[in-house]
């Protein structure tokens, strides 16, 4: 069985008092007690101080260019869809650079497990607003504060028709280890949106600012009811719902693809023979 220690990398550069804290620490949770080992599974990044993740923890990674980590865990998966790959990433990022590749990984339903630290602010940049800054929000760009509405990224992804969407809140790090050892295990594509305070760059979205506002959806709450999912992902404000927000099972895209859908990619045999004599057509 692994341990907590198994899982240690390099001495995070977060500043303290950050919520990546309250994530990695979570995540090295869920892991140990899911019995995973680090060489079992991929963590992409893009660019960020969410990005720097897989740099403090002991595993397989890969960086990517800024808001492009999802094309390369879909690459990942194509070749070896018996591999679990996860993604880390950022507000800005995803949301923002990338926002483009997590509408059709979700529409393509890729089975891949993206992780979003939201701190609303570009903090590696030193304090831009990002997607999900709050409209009206302050900041060394913004002055006069933030013109664009805020970014719901729930409610883009249930519109979608996302296979997993939840919300975690680093301030709250059991709930949040039991959100992504559910993640990690659901087949199809994942998306946990985390609350992360950043303690130097957003002195609006705090940890006591969360703190009064999240809650945990009840028990009796149904996240395969899309039409409430819906709602409660535009839910905003006074109060934040923390949890699995919308959940289906529908088809994965490497189980629809015909010459994979029995067999990995890296697990077929290559014959370079064939290849040349492909060649050959094109002299």
């Amino acid at each position: 069985m692994p341990s907590s220690e198994d899982y240690k990398g390099r001495t995070p550069a977060w500043c303290p008092g950050c919520g990546n804290f309250g994530i990695i620490k979570s995540f090295r949770d869920a892991m140990v007690e899911m019995g995973i080992e680090p060489h079992q599974f991929t963590i992409v990044s893009g660019i960020g101080q969410a990005a720097k993740f897989p740099h403090y923890v002991r595993c397989n990674t890969f960086n990517g260019l800024h808001g492009r980590a999802l094309p390369v865990a879909a690459g990942m998966r194509l070749a070896n869809h018996e591999h679990p790959v996860m993604v880390f990433t950022g507000d800005g990022d995803c949301y923002g650079e990338g926002g483009n590749h997590l509408i059709h990984n979700i529409r393509r339903n890729v089975n891949i497990k993206l992780f979003v630290h939201d701190n609303q602010i570009y903090g590696l940049t030193k304090g831009q607003a990002s997607p999900t800054s709050m409209e009206g929000m302050k900041t060394k760009n913004q002055p006069f504060g933030v013109f664009s509405e805020q970014l719901r990224p729930l409610a883009l992804a249930v519109a979608l028709d996302c296979s997993f969407v939840a919300r975690g809140f680093s301030g709250d790090m059991n709930h949040l280890k039991e959100l992504i050892k559910t993640a990690f295990s659901h087949k199809g594509f994942s998306l946990v949106d985390i609350l992360q305070p950043c303690v130097s760059f957003n002195k609006v979205n705090t940890f006591a600012w969360y703190k009064e506002r999240v809650y945990h959806l009840p028990g009796e709450y149904n996240p395969e009811d899309r039409v409430e999912a819906f709602r409660k992902a535009l839910e905003w404000g006074d109060r934040i719902p923390l949890g699995i927000v919308y959940r289906n099972n529908r088809p994965i895209m490497e189980e629809r693809i015909p010459v994979i859908r029995d067999r990995p990619l890296v697990q077929q045999p290559f014959d370079p023979a064939r290849v040349e004599h492909t060649l050959k057509e094109f002299y």
